[in-house]
């Protein structure tokens, strides 16, 4: 697997949200995601314990199934407005815009994407005291990032989903996922259309920073 011409800069600011841009055609070679995720488990987690495990769902009956769940769950989300953009105007209402574009897009196809890999973390998260759940998700979101980045370091692509969790009893059963484990983010894994993905828009730094105090 050749490494794209990256910096470490340039990865962490051009690791994108990729949904149009999957190649729904492309295979995915196993060993491929297997080493993205062998770095994913150099993340930190609370207390050291890497309490984590991800399901790497290639068959397409079960690609299906999580899809279909994916596709409802999305469906009545955007239907009802999505993301709230009472706030925006011009040019982020028109980036919000293909947001939505691109997430109705990536529902009605997930079933198509080659791969789709689950991070799972030891522990049942209803159980969890809202004082406790930063440092429950905590201990599997940065390895889910990290393994974000090394797709992109290597041409592919995902996207941070969570929506199938309305379903998340239904995916268990669908996956054999045991009780006592708790789904935290879905992400559909392909090679990009293009490797030429550029810093998105942000507010300014000055606009979020705050030094001592708010």
């Amino acid at each position: 697997m050749t490494l794209l011409d990256l910096t470490p800069d340039e990865v962490l600011t051009t690791t994108r949200s990729v949904r149009r841009r999957l190649d729904l055609d492309r295979p995915v070679e196993p060993e491929v995601v297997e080493e993205c995720l062998r770095i994913a488990l150099q993340a930190p987690s609370g207390s050291n314990q890497q309490g984590w495990h991800w399901i790497v769902v290639t068959d397409p009956e079960l690609r299906a199934g999580i899809a279909e769940y994916y596709r409802r769950a999305s469906t009545a989300y955007l239907d009802a407005g999505g993301p709230a953009r009472d706030s925006f105007e011009g040019e982020r209402l028109a980036v919000q815009q293909r947001v939505t574009d691109s997430a109705r897009y990536l529902a009605e196809n997930l079933h198509r994407v080659p791969v789709h890999v689950i991070g799972c973390l030891e522990g049942d998260a209803t159980q969890v005291p809202a004082q406790l759940q930063a440092g429950f998700w905590g201990s599997l979101l940065p390895a889910a990032w990290s393994f974000m980045l090394a797709l992109r370091a290597r041409g592919l692509g995902s996207a941070w989903t969570s929506l199938h969790l309305r379903y998340a009893d239904e995916v268990a059963k669908l996956l054999g996922i045991p009780p006592n484990v708790s789904q935290g983010v879905l992400l559909p894994v392909a090679y990009t259309i293009g490797t030429d993905f550029r810093p998105a828009p942000r507010e300014p730094l000055a606009s979020v920073l705050h030094h001592d105090r708010w």
